[in-house]
């Protein structure tokens, strides 16, 4: 095969399956000038696909994107059939029908007697084998896989897929054709998933089995989701919106070719698509849908009361904040911008005294980014009091400690609470991984004690894992609720296992980044722009391993694989490899990247 991958070698192209996404390409594909034949088998499903497209384009007018006659010449360029032999002098066809072999090889069986020898025939899939496709083809050095996310106009990557027996022209044509596109093509060898559903669709099922024991409601888990990583969406609202029976596809082809639990569907998927429940195109899913195909959720059975009460929690107006890191200013900051009056103790005067000049700094940023006024920062800065010694904490209402993660530090930490808070003091835990119940049990007390996880920087960030062991007090988990919501914070609630909501689903993905990297599938800049550009994820996984810290990820990955005793949770060889050198990410200017030093 030796076609040349300039604009014009892929003028005309087909799109087989005029669905959500083949609509979606055919849309790019005709704004970038092309000539599209568009092909369903369904008169109505190619009637919706021009009805979209001139949607589309009006609305492109309306915002003086196109003129009336560019409009016009778009929509001259997308032409519909219902017979696959309309595709016979196309240079490209992208196949997007239903993820079914025996569908998609069909298509293909019959397209190598239409098309010309030249003519490269492209697999939507994102989970079917590329290699099974190719193999039965006529041409098998012609096929390989032309991934586009959803919604098409809008995503950035393209996953271009190749596999042992494509021919290199026809990946370097169709990349090309994606550059032309606007589009960012990612070049990847075949396996289920390819970079970014690999790694999307064991976050989703992790989310879904997490759902499903019970552990947290669908509405905390996405909520936690986004507000403590960023996400555009939560877990479960994405797998309505991806379909509950399409990823139950894709995690089944996943674990028929990893054997690793993580990608073994949870029986909830299964449950779901089986009885029709698959999301948003069915009008409920995880979630109830005002229609079938409507995005907007309604009330039903599972949705929690407006205003429920836990009951009447406990009188909190001064706070004592333990510690003198970047957390504990954090937080300190947080309670005092809320009124409360704050102690800030640390294991010296002066470390507190710095602290609160941390504090100071962060909040004069807000003034000089107009966020605060002056008179603001002044008040906020004047209710925090820096103290060498815990003693001062004797009146406070709410203790939270911010020290190191480490187990005998927070428990001797909370005997010392113990022995100087009041009774009815609430004691609260910033711990990101360890057992809640383990530092409640050195006090006399564990009735009054919860977690309270804050994340990085506690003064932007909106969320807090409440947590409760088996021994909290009602009135306890209450008074910490009120309290998140005084502060402007967002709490979900989670019980006292290791990673919480966040890290426990955020870490397995993590890893699994890693891990496409030891076995050589994709470096670590694909990875990274997979997950941004595929995914609409802030950062990528290794941007976001080096900013956390590797010693502190592999850290929390031998807390969840102590805890769940799953293989698939073991920590990446080469994360530890990292570490023992001490290649730590951007604190020591080295981790998957490097850094220029700091001055």
């Amino acid at each position: 095969m030796d076609r040349p991958s300039s604009q014009s070698a892929l003028q005309t192209i087909a799109v087989v399956g005029l669905g959500t996404m083949g609509t979606g390409i055919a849309e790019v594909l005709v704004r970038a000038g092309r000539e599209v034949i568009g092909i369903d088998t369904s008169e109505t499903a190619a009637r919706r696909a021009v009805d979209s497209l001139a949607a589309a384009t009006a609305r492109s007018v309306t915002k003086e994107r196109l003129t009336e006659q560019e409009r016009s010449d778009v929509l001259a360029r997308f032409r519909t059939y219902s017979d696959l032999a309309a595709a016979a002098d196309a240079d490209l066809v992208i196949e997007v029908v239903p993820e079914s072999y025996e569908l998609k090889q069909q298509v293909f069986r019959e397209l190598d007697a239409i098309v010309r020898p030249d003519t490269i025939l492209a697999t939507g899939t994102n989970a079917l084998s590329v290699t099974r496709m190719a193999a039965e083809s006529q041409r098998p050095e012609r096929v390989l896989g032309l991934h586009f996310f959803n919604p098409a106009p809008a995503m950035k990557l393209v996953e271009v897929v190749s596999c042992v027996l494509t021919a290199p022209p026809a990946v370097e044509a169709v990349t090309a054709l994606a550059r032309e596109l606007g589009k960012e093509p990612v070049s990847v060898g075949d396996r289920p998933g390819f970079v970014a559903d690999g790694l999307l669709f064991g976050y989703l099922n992790q989310a879904a089995a997490m759902y499903e024991s019970k552990y947290a409601s669908r509405e905390d888990i996405d909520a936690a989701m986004r507000l403590g990583c960023g996400l555009p969406m939560g877990p479960l609202a994405l797998l309505d919106l991806i379909g509950v029976d399409t990823a139950r596809t894709v995690l089944e082809a996943m674990y028929a070719s990893s054997g690793d639990r993580l990608h073994a569907p949870a029986p909830i998927l299964g449950q779901l698509s089986e009885a029709g429940l698959t999301g948003q195109k069915a009008g409920r899913g995880f979630y109830t849908y005002e229609a079938p195909g409507s995005s907007a959720v309604v009330r039903d059975a599972q949705t929690p009361a407006d205003g429920a009460r836990l009951g009447e929690g406990r009188p909190v107006s001064s706070v004592g904040v333990a510690g003198s890191g970047t957390m504990a200013s954090g937080i300190a900051q947080v309670f005092a911008q809320a009124g409360f009056q704050v102690v800030l103790a640390a294991r010296s005067q002066e470390k507190a005294d710095a602290a609160k000049a941390a504090i100071g700094k962060s909040l004069g940023r807000a003034v000089a980014k107009g966020r605060l006024t002056e008179e603001g920062a002044a008040q906020t800065l004047g209710l925090i009091t820096p103290a060498g010694s815990l003693d001062a904490f004797a009146q406070v209402d709410l203790a939270v400690e911010a020290v190191a993660e480490d187990l005998a530090v927070k428990q001797e930490l909370f005997a010392a609470l113990d022995k100087v808070c009041k009774p009815g003091a609430v004691l609260a835990t910033t711990t990101s991984s360890l057992p809640v119940i383990a530092v409640a049990r050195v006090t006399s007390r564990p009735q009054d004690v919860i977690g309270m996880h804050f994340f990085n920087p506690a003064p932007a960030m909106k969320l807090v894992e409440v947590v409760r062991t088996v021994l909290t007090a009602d009135d306890v988990h209450a008074t910490v609720r009120e309290i998140c919501t005084k502060v402007r914070k967002h709490p979900v609630d989670c019980g006292d296992r290791a990673g919480f909501i966040v890290n426990a689903l955020l870490f397995p993905y993590l890893n699994n980044a890693i891990k496409m990297v030891e076995q050589h599938y994709a470096g670590i800049d694909q990875i990274d722009a997979a997950m941004k550009l595929g995914g609409g994820y802030p950062m990528g996984p290794f941007e976001l391993l080096d900013v956390v810290g590797l010693d502190v990820s592999l850290a929390i990955e031998k807390v969840l694989h102590k805890e769940f005793r799953d293989p698939g949770l073991a920590p990446s060889p080469l994360l530890e490899h990292l570490v023992a050198a001490g290649c730590l990410g951007r604190k020591t200017g080295r981790g998957f990247r490097e850094y220029a030093a700091r001055r």
